[in-house]
């Protein structure tokens, strides 16, 4: 492939997107960690390319807002003038006057297309010194596409827009994938004579490739070896077929790679994650966002992570976490939730029923069950006993709790924030922990205990409760009576 002052791209994203039935702008819709535009952009950025350009139009600033962080990407807008071919038109207007090379067509809403394919289909319109190529599929049900119509001899005559269509052309099956490679010079006469005669009145891209023909123009057709890759997104049908397609390519590249992935149909892996080497993922589970897995962890079944982080040899199972950190040897689950800010250090458990947020819990140290940990630092070899809650927030503000290494902590304990428990303490069953625990010290909170005899008998009177306290003292006599004339 020749190098990158040869190659411009334009990426069309102007087109209203009424079918999907969303406030969402089609191309901003997601799948597989990206939108539907970002995964074109991103296979387009593999390619050399000296320019990018995006066309805009419907919902023109979400669009640009979501393009701000991709770099060597240009944004043009396209007028009033409806139609491809305008929206063509005004980008290739916008490339440098001396540009001479080729100019490659994508649109925002055909997600599933790769970089050696579009590579090879640049190959092919250089090899054939073409003046424009187009990327074909063959489809069982072609309802929607354009059809791409041949001469006798199987070269390409022209595309006809399925509105357009007539019966014969309609029973076609190869359908225009909307991508194509175009010689800059070729492309830009073909445009000037492009017309809006048409059922949608609009300046069709596909007309220059009637136009070259007319005129004595090359126009070659590359059609691609899996059909799927060409399908385009018009509805939300189409957005979960596209989807699936996606899910299974990243599941099989994955367990190439040695990732061990239990069950492919329920196991969901964004684009975007990274896995190491003899991975296992069980069912059910959903690896979304930034999230990497180290060497030998364990992930699922029922799990949901995004954005996170999980070390080597970790386990998560039925465990749903948000951008938390889970450290070599950890174990999360089953039923622990994770949030934002979570970090566990190496062996360190968060057990059932278990929720962490913005804390991090020392080597070794164990939340078990049935516990909050909220803006907490727990140290090493620490026991939170059951129950535990960490209450940080005093109705104005949010506050921190400390514990020291090797804590141990009783059952159903609150430590009100903020507070220090040091190195070493302990605390008994039941305490609300409001001060400091010195190293060492055992924290209580017990009041002596209180039994008001005769209770339930005179405020609940005739309910179950008096009549099973009655029925409990009658035994009680009885068995004291029996004791008694045995010992007589």
């Amino acid at each position: 492939m020749t190098d990158n002052t040869d190659l411009a791209i334009v990426i069309l994203a102007a087109g209203q997107g009424t079918r999907m039935r969303s406030k969402l702008p089609k191309v901003l819709h997601p799948i597989g960690g990206r939108t539907l535009l970002g995964h074109v952009l991103h296979t387009a950025q593999q390619l050399p390319a000296s320019i990018v350009r995006v066309v805009v139009r419907h919902e023109r600033d979400r669009i640009v807002q979501a393009l701000e962080d991709i770099p060597g990407v240009d944004v043009v807008d396209q007028d009033e003038i409806p139609g491809t071919g305008r929206a063509v038109q005004l980008a290739v207007e916008a490339l440098p006057a001396e540009f001479q090379g080729d100019v490659l067509v994508l649109s925002g809403d055909v997600p599933l297309l790769e970089t050696d394919t579009l590579g090879a289909l640049l190959e092919a319109h250089r090899a054939a010194a073409a003046d424009a190529t187009l990327l074909s599929a063959t489809l069982d049900d072609p309802t929607g596409y354009g059809r791409v119509i041949r001469d006798a001899d199987g070269s390409v005559s022209r595309i006809v827009e399925q509105k357009d269509a007539s019966e014969d052309e309609a029973a076609v099956a190869e359908i225009n994938a909307g991508v194509y490679v175009f010689r800059a010079a070729s492309l830009r006469e073909s445009l000037a004579r492009v017309g809006t005669a048409n059922a949608q009145g609009e300046m069709y891209l596909t007309d220059v490739v009637r136009l070259l023909r007319e005129t004595g123009g090359q126009v070659a057709a590359q059609a691609a070896s899996d059909a799927r890759i060409a399908l385009g997104v018009n509805d939300r049908v189409q957005l979960s077929e596209a989807a699936a397609i996606l899910n299974a390519r990243i599941v099989r590249r994955w367990q190439r790679e040695g990732v061990t992935i239990q069950d492919p149909a329920t196991t969901w892996i964004d684009d975007t994650v990274t896995l190491a080497q003899d991975v296992t993922i069980l069912p059910n589970t959903h690896i979304l966002g930034a999230t990497t897995i180290a060497e030998g962890a364990t992930i699922g079944p029922d799990t949901s992570l995004v954005d996170c982080e999980v070390g080597e040899g970790a386990t998560v199972r039925r465990a749903d976490a948000t951008l938390a950190v889970i450290g070599a040897g950890a174990s999360v689950g089953p039923f622990a939730y994770l949030r934002a800010g979570a970090e566990l250090a190496a062996g360190a458990k968060v057990g059932t029923y278990v929720e962490v947020k913005n804390s991090q819990i020392g080597e070794g140290s164990k939340v078990p069950h049935l516990s909050y940990v909220g803006d907490t630092t727990i140290g090493r070899g620490v026991n939170l006993g059951a129950g535990a809650i960490t209450a940080n927030y005093d109705d104005i503000a949010k506050h921190r709790t400390e514990i020291g290494d090797e804590v141990h902590t009783g059952s159903h304990n609150v430590f009100v924030a903020p507070v220090r428990i040091e190195a070493g303490a302990k605390t008994g069953a039941g305490a609300v922990i409001r001060k400091d625990v010195p190293a060492g010290a055992l924290a209580l909170s017990v009041a002596p205990q209180r039994n008001i005899e005769g209770w339930v008998d005179k405020n609940r009177a005739g309910t179950a409760a008096a009549a099973a306290a009655e029925r409990a003292r009658s035994a009680e006599k009885a068995a004291d009576g029996a004791q008694e004339q045995d010992d007589h």
